[in-house]
């Protein structure tokens, strides 16, 4: 396995990860009340830093326990991530436009921040998976 699919596995489960751990967060804090009243912007700051800070050091320890042979981007590779990245651009343009919508009917702004939120989970869900089934079926 390549680095980069390598770096491509660690994005996808660290994202996944991360985002279910703050809505576990939030869903607690609900306690079967609203959810727009939960205190939101403390877990989701931290979910998006910890995201951040979790990606490097889980790639980190993966080229430790097991090392890529290179650590060179070949075409193939750079191809693969354009490909992925292109599909996961839709991701971003959902949230996007659900937050427009929102924001348009008035929505509070905890529906707001959560739908650009999940915009940014669903991007970087996407361009991995499609990034991996390019990197199997050889294309």
């Amino acid at each position: 396995m390549s680095y980069e699919e390598k770096g491509t596995w660690v994005y996808l489960v660290v994202s996944v990860v991360v985002y279910a751990a703050y809505v576990g967060v939030v869903l607690s804090r609900a306690d079967g009340g609203p959810l727009a009243d939960v205190a939101y912007v403390g877990p989701l700051l931290w979910s998006v830093a910890g995201a951040v800070v979790a990606g490097i050091v889980v790639r980190i320890v993966v080229e430790i326990a097991r090392p890529s042979e290179s650590l060179r981007t070949d075409e193939r590779d750079r191809d693969l991530a354009r490909r992925g990245t292109l599909a996961g651009q839709w991701g971003v343009v959902g949230g996007a436009l659900g937050a427009l919508v929102l924001a348009l009917a008035d929505a509070d702004t905890f529906w707001i921040a959560n739908t650009i939120y999940l915009g940014f989970v669903v991007m970087a869900v996407v361009s991995s998976v499609v990034t991996l089934v390019a990197y199997r079926r050889g294309v």
